[in-house]
C-alpha cells in the first residue's frame, strides 16, 4: 500500500477500522468513571497490559521491522512512554472531579496547544486562519470551564478542568517528541512507549503506597482488561492498521470523533449534560480544530 500521504485515498476497509478506534478511545471516560482503583494504578495497569499485548500482535502478524533501536532513540521513546503516563493519569484523575464531557474536551486543547508552540520549536508559520482558530478554541475553553455561569455550571471541581488541561500539555509534549523521532516503526515504537508508560509508574506506586488497598474484585478486573486491551490494545492496532489506507487530512478530521462520541457517550450513559455555554464552547473548540486542519479545494 502506497504510504505517501499526498496520494492516498480513504480504503473503506481502513476508514471503518479508523472510526472504530476513534469510537472506542471515545468510550475510556466511561469505563473510567466505573472503575474504582487508583488513577496511577490504571495507567501502569494499562500500558503493560496494552504494550504487551501490541508486542503479541507484531509478533504473530510479523508487523514490527527487526532491529536494536539506537541508544538515543530508546532514552527518547522512554521518556515519552513515561509522559504518556503522567497524561494518563491526569485524564483519569479529572474524570474523578468533572464530567467526562468537560475533561475530554479540555484534554481536545492538545492540537491548540501544539499550534501554538510550533512556530517556536519547528519554525512553522502561524498562519491568520491558525490564530483565528487558536483564539476560539481558547474562547470555547473559557466556556466551558464553567467561567462564564459563574461558576454554577455542571463542570464539577474546577480542579478537573485544570488536570484536564495538564494532561493536555503532556499530550502535546508526546505529540512533538513523536514528530521528532522519525524513521521508527509505528508499531516499535508504541510497544516502548507503553511498556514504558506502565513501568516508570511502579516505583511511583511503591514510593506513594499507591498498591496500598487496591480491590481486585472481579467487576474492576474486567474493567481494567477492557481498558487495557480495547481501550488500548485492540484500538491502537486498528488505528495503525489504518492509517496508511487513508489521506493525511482525513486522518486528522476524523480524529475528532473521539471528543465527539465522548460527549455523545457521557450524555446518553452517565446523564452527564452540559450547559447551553459549555454546549457553544464545545462546537468552538471542536469546530477550530476542524476548520484549522482543513486545506482549500
Amino acid at each position: 500500500m502506497n504510504r505517501n500521504p499526498d496520494i492516498r485515498t480513504n480504503h473503506p476497509k481502513s476508514l471503518m477500522m479508523f472510526i472504530s478506534s476513534m469510537l472506542i478511545f471515545g468510550t475510556i471516560g466511561i469505563f473510567r468513571k466505573n472503575l474504582l482503583l487508583p488513577s496511577a494504578f490504571i495507567a501502569c495497569a494499562r500500558g503493560i497490559i496494552g504494550g504487551l499485548f501490541i508486542l503479541a500482535y507484531t509478533l504473530v502478524r510479523r508487523k514490527t521491522a527487526a532491529g536494536r533501536l539506537p541508544g538515543r532513540i530508546l532514552a527518547q521513546l522512554i521518556f515519552s512512554g513515561a509522559v504518556i503516563g503522567v497524561n494518563w493519569i491526569l485524564l483519569f484523575e479529572a474524570y474523578n472531579y468533572t464530567t467526562v464531557a468537560v475533561a475530554t474536551l479540555c484534554y481536545y486543547m492538545q492540537p491548540t496547544i501544539v499550534m501554538l508552540v510550533s512556530p517556536m520549536i519547528f519554525g512553522e508559520k502561524l498562519t491568520g486562519k491558525k490564530a483565528v482558530c487558536a483564539l476560539i478554541a481558547i474562547a470555547g475553553m473559557v466556556l466551558i470551564s464553567g467561567v462564564a455561569d459563574g461558576g454554577d455550571g455542571p463542570t464539577g471541581d474546577p480542579k478537573g478542568v485544570f488536570l484536564g488541561l495538564g494532561a493536555a500539555v503532556c499530550y502535546a509534549v508526546v505529540v512533538i517528541m513523536n514528530k521528532r523521532i522519525g524513521g521508527i516503526d509505528a508499531y516499535q515504537k508504541t510497544i516502548v512507549q507503553l511498556l514504558s508508560a506502565g513501568i516508570v509508574m511502579i516505583p511511583y506506586l511503591l514510593a506513594t503506597g499507591g498498591f496500598d488497598g487496591v480491590s481486585l474484585n472481579a467487576g474492576n478486573i474486567g474493567l481494567l482488561a477492557v481498558i487495557g486491551l480495547v481501550h488500548t490494545g485492540i484500538a491502537y492496532v486498528l488505528y495503525f492498521g489504518s492509517i496508511d489506507g487513508m489521506k493525511a487530512q482525513s486522518i486528522a478530521i476524523f480524529s475528532y470523533i473521539d471528543p465527539v462520541s465522548a460527549l455523545l457517550f457521557s450524555a446518553l450513559l452517565l446523564k452527564e449534560a452540559l450547559s447551553i455555554s459549555g454546549i457553544i464552547g464545545a462546537v468552538m473548540i471542536i469546530g477550530s480544530a476542524i476548520a484549522s486542519e482543513m486545506k482549500a479545494g
